[in-house]
C-alpha cells in the first residue's frame, strides 16, 4: 500500500536543522537604549504577574 505524501514538503536534508527565518523583531538587533527599555518593560510585566499571583 503506498504512503500518502506529507502535508508539506521539507526543503532540507533530514539531518540538517530548519533554516533560520527572519523575526519581525529581535531583542538582539535593537539599539542598546531600546534593548534596556524593552528588558525593563518585560521585567516589570513579570513582576506584576508575581505580585498579582501573591495577592
Amino acid at each position: 500500500m503506498p504512503h500518502a505524501p506529507p502535508p508539506h514538503e521539507h526543503h532540507h536534508a533530514p539531518g540538517v536543522p530548519h533554516p533560520a527565518q527572519a523575526a519581525p523583531w529581535s531583542l538582539l538587533r535593537m539599539a542598546l537604549p531600546a534593548r534596556l527599555g524593552m528588558a525593563a518593560l518585560i521585567a516589570a510585566g513579570l513582576w506584576a504577574l508575581v505580585l498579582v499571583a501573591m495577592r
